[in-house]
């Protein structure tokens, strides 16, 4: 009877201790649940700070991102899409477009110079100047061709260029636009770069103690300036490139046809007489060029000449003296 009582006492305490078992495990995959699901909803962080260190990273990964998403709303008039500074450059600084010109005119025969002085008329009086202008005279002393390159307000150009191709009959036009607004952002960028690095040497100028260290930070600054100088000469350069459009305008008088004489017996002369002349031109002109070769060839022809001149004596003399000893033999 107390074998039965203790086996029954044994197996109620194993069924309770089996029971508190598998409830704990219950409650530990519903804390695990409740955790998951608080990292999504962004609720019950604070239950698992104790248990569940990396969920505390989590948080503060989900923080910082939820932060950095009220900054980009908040700042969504400075910055792009893309969200880089040099886009939010590009957004305040104007597109920068560098526009020239070239432009020939054909004019009527006489009226090359008061066109020329007409072009530069309206440099002057669209806010711009005259850079270059040649000018051509024919046969007779008259000017009848040039060019001439003037700059004018950016503003100005079409309407300019438009003047410009009433003036007479257009032989040809090239317009070219040129974008340098990325060159212009990022000289800008770097220009604020080294005006940085120029107030931080001068504080660190102010602090230095020793000979040493004024001598090596004053050599950096005036390296950083001079690239600032540099690159505010290029972008000053730009400007004008920028603010003033260039034009080059070719102007020319129609060219006179010439008539030609040169058919009938009369011109078949002229052609002949024209031939010969040509020939012996030519035929001249060789004779100079092989000149010393017929001096040099000429010298070694009398040379020959006399040596042969010199054997034939020797032979005769011999002959005389073979017969006149032949004749006192006899």
């Amino acid at each position: 009877m107390k074998e039965k009582i203790i086996k029954l006492t044994i197996g109620i305490f194993s069924a309770v201790l089996l029971l508190t078992f598998i409830l704990s495990g219950c409650s530990a995959v519903r804390s695990s649940a409740e955790a998951v699901t608080g990292v999504a909803d962004g609720q019950a962080i604070e239950k698992n700070l104790s248990g569940a260190p990396s969920m505390q990273e989590g948080g503060g990964a989900a923080v910082e991102t939820t932060a950095a998403a009220a900054m980009s709303n908040s700042g969504s008039e400075l910055y792009t899409e893309a969200g880089s500074a040099d886009s939010a450059v590009i957004q305040v600084i104007s597109t920068k477009l560098i526009k020239n010109a070239s432009i020939q005119i054909e004019v009527e025969k006489g009226t090359f110079e008061k066109i020329f002085f007409q072009v530069a008329s309206l440099a002057d009086q669209n806010n711009g100047y005259v850079s270059n202008s040649q000018s051509y005279s024919d046969s007779e002393g008259n000017m009848t061709s040039g060019q001439i390159t003037i700059r004018v307000d950016k503003a100005n150009f079409d309407a300019v260029l438009n003047k410009i191709k009433a003036l007479g009959k257009v032989k040809n036009v090239n317009i070219t636009v040129s974008d340098v607004t990325q060159e212009y952002v990022d000289n800008e960028s770097r220009l604020k770069n080294l005006d940085s690095q120029r107030t931080s040497l001068l504080k660190l100028m102010d602090k230095s103690v020793t000979v040493k260290d004024s001598i090596e930070i004053q050599r950096e600054l005036s390296n950083v300036e001079g690239q600032i100088e540099i690159i505010k000469g290029r972008q000053n350069y730009l400007d004008n490139l920028i603010g003033y459009s260039t034009i080059d305008i070719t102007i020319a008088e129609p060219q006179a046809i010439t008539e030609s004489n040169q058919g009938g017996f009369i011109g078949a002369i002229r052609r002949g007489a024209t031939g010969a002349l040509t020939v012996l031109r030519v035929i001249a002109t060789g004779l100079i060029a092989i000149s010393p070769l017929l001096v040099l060839a000429g010298i070694v022809l009398i040379i020959i000449w006399q040596s042969l001149r010199a054997r034939n004596r020797k032979r005769k003399k011999l002959q005389a003296m073979e017969a006149q000893k032949a004749q006192q033999i006899k």
